[in-house]
């Protein structure tokens, strides 16, 4: 698919070029207007002319981009751009310049056009052409002309309004003939502010979608894709009528959308060849149940063939046969779906191709039926009367668990040539991906010494999995002294281990330590604050400023104990209370008890939340004022 990016993610677009005058008047505004910000997205404009030749719609666009400097050192680091295109989304022509404050007009002339490596798994053969904008200086603009032949029009791109700069003015324009219908969805957290209009003009209609005076869109690690909050707009073409006046739909439905992905399936083998039945057969020759046969493969698969994302043209979009891909044991997600959904078939266990979007991606099938509705594409295997989704570009997946990346997600399922099911995958519960952390802790004179005992179960045993398995010795050591430490930067990981290797659903990290200077000593008193982890510390929202949701990776429980054992001759002469809290969006449970000669602390932390929205920021940020003030709780320890 086609986009337009200024490299460090400023994009902006141009209309007409402005007198001095009111550049230089312009620039002081908008200084005043956005203070900090060295650059605004003047004006922004992409035209879709869209009509019917030779029974077929074709289109062409013409975008431009007007970018206005409000500094003199913004060339140092905004000066570079670039533009996508392939040979779906053919390059007619383009040109760039920068026109300076006095008004001179200085063209781009070197062009560096190579590879893009794409963010998805049915993009075709994306080209990147950079450039860098010459003689930047406050009140200059540069400015971007492009010409896009548009091959295939289901795989329009949707247009985005903000950036990572202010924007002044952005719209989009598609001219279409009144015999098509062109449907559009608005998406985006608000999309209030975005002026649509139709008017007709000739034979044709003519769709504004127009967008004023939109702040610098803020970025956060942790926010999903901009596609679930940033405002834009996708649309596409519901039917249109051919040179004999006859009605065609084009993507009007799921069932448009399915005929068009189940083209791209349709010449696949249905035979296992010599080689691959003989590895079926020696997978599942001993075994009765469709499960097992299914594991079997499914392990296999995940083993023995590499994946490796790639596409070029079609490519982008139709697997590769299945007995091709084994011969060379690589491929991408549809070579990894075409492999596993023959391989069980000829086992005897029902699957399926299936096209699914990962949680990149907010459509749903229903709202808007076409291609970036999914990005990805699986196998899908009926046992006991449901399905199990096996992603065989996950390496560390167990079977049964649906990768991390297609959670709660629409799966379109290829059953039949002319029948699919619509199926989404379920979120594994919080219970299915806990983590139990004991530490155990000793007064020593020279500080405090302990063990741990780390189990993990679902997602987080998968990644210690990956990570720990396909890492060398350094790295390996490096990963575990991070994910181990605790109490503070003196920490000392003195040796680790890292239980059943070959067990990826399940794991367990031992290791001992030492704690220097962490225990503090009064004469006879001994002071320790048993908090060795204060999660989410520095996590508070920051509200209102804050409106991008927070993403979270799955659902999950995780528990933390620490034990200390008290010294000989001593005794507990504080212990805190602890405390639990729990609203409508999550909470925790924090407790202290004598055992013994022993004291323990246990922290709970439970997730129920995939996304968090602004309208659950409140109550986050609730729950972390009744926990902060917990972590400054010590016990203390005197002499009987």
């Amino acid at each position: 698919m086609r986009t337009i990016t200024l490299i460090q993610n400023l994009v902006g677009c141009l209309l007409t070029v402005a007198p001095i005058l009111l550049q230089a008047q312009t620039a002081e505004q908008l200084k005043a207007r956005y203070p900090g910000d060295v650059a605004v997205v003047l004006k922004s404009a992409l035209h879709y002319k869209i009509v019917v030749k030779n029974g077929q719609p074709e289109i062409e666009s013409k975008e431009t981009q007007k970018i206005l400097y409000l500094s003199d050192n913004a060339g140092a680091y905004m000066s570079r751009y670039g533009f996508s295109h392939s040979s779906f989304h053919e390059l007619r022509e383009y040109q760039a310049y920068t026109q300076t404050k006095a008004d001179k007009k200085v063209k781009v002339t070197d062009f560096t056009t190579s590879s893009k490596t794409s963010g998805g798994v049915f993009y075709d053969d994306i080209k990147e052409t950079k450039f860098d904008f010459p003689s930047i200086t406050e009140g200059a603009t540069g400015n971007l002309e492009i010409s896009i032949a548009h091959k295939k029009p289901y795989l329009l791109s949707p247009y985005y309004f903000s950036r990572f700069i202010p924007v002044v003015n952005s719209e989009l324009k598609i001219t279409f003939p009144r015999t098509m219908g062109i449907k559009y969805v608005l998406k985006g957290i608000d999309t209030s502010f975005i002026k649509v209009s139709l008017e007709e003009k000739r034979d044709n209609y003519i769709y504004t979608f127009h967008v004023k005076d939109l702040p610098a869109e803020l970025s956060y690690p942790d926010a999903p894709d901009n596609s679930w909050y940033s405002p834009h707009v996708v649309f596409y073409i519901d039917h249109y009528k051919n040179e004999q006046g006859e009605t065609v739909n084009y993507l009007s439905n799921v069932n448009d959308l399915y005929k068009l992905n189940s083209s791209f399936i349709k010449d696949l083998s249905k035979e296992a060849g010599p080689d691959l039945r003989r590895i079926v057969d020696s997978l599942t020759g001993s075994l009765k149940l469709p499960e097992e046969k299914a594991k079997r493969i499914y392990s296999w698969v995940q083993e023995h063939i590499k994946y490796v994302a790639f596409e070029d043209g079609m490519e982008g979009f139709i697997p590769r046969d299945a007995n091709f891909v084994c011969s060379r044991r690589f491929g991408d997600c549809k070579d990894m779906s075409s492999i596993l959904t023959l391989m069980l078939n000829t086992a005897g266990v029902p699957a399926y191709h299936t096209w699914i979007g990962t949680r990149d991606l907010p459509y749903t099938y229903s709202e808007t039926p076409l291609p970036i509705v999914d990005n990805h594409m699986i196998c899908a295997v009926q046992l006991n009367g449901h399905f199990v989704f096996l992603d065989g570009t996950d390496a560390d997946c167990t079977f049964g668990m649906p990768s991390q990346g297609i959670q709660d997600k629409e799966a379109l399922i290829s059953i039949s040539p002319a029948e699919y099911k619509i199926v989404r995958v379920p979120v594994p519960s919080k219970e299915a991906n806990y983590t139990t952390d004991s530490t155990f802790l000793e007064l020593t004179n020279e500080g405090l010494k302990g063990s741990i005992s780390r189990r993990l179960k679902g997602y987080p045993a998968m990644q210690t999995h990956s990570l720990v398995n396909y890492t060398n010795d350094r790295d390996r050591e490096k990963y575990l002294k991070n994910k181990l430490s605790r109490g503070s930067n003196k920490f000392q990981l003195l040796n680790f281990t890292t239980g059943d290797a070959f067990n990826k659903n399940e794991a367990h990290l031992s290791a001992s330590f030492s704690l220097q200077d962490y225990a503090r000593k009064a004469d006879d008193e001994w002071y320790l604050n048993l908090n060795l982890f204060k999660f989410y510390e520095h996590e508070e929202i920051d509200i209102p400023k804050r409106t991008m949701p927070i993403e979270f990776g799955y659902l999950f429980s995780s528990r933390f104990v620490t034990v200390l054992k008290i010294p000989e001759g001593y005794k507990v002469s504080y212990l805190p209370k602890g405390k639990s809290f729990h609203n409508k969006v999550w909470g925790f449970d924090i407790s202290y008890e004598q055992k013994g000669n022993t004291i323990v602390l246990t922290q709970q932390f439970d997730n129920d939340h995939l996304i968090l929205y602004k309208d659950q920021f409140e109550a986050w940020n609730e729950v972390l004022r009744h926990l902060f003030p917990l972590y400054k709780e010590s016990i203390s320890l005197s002499k009987k």
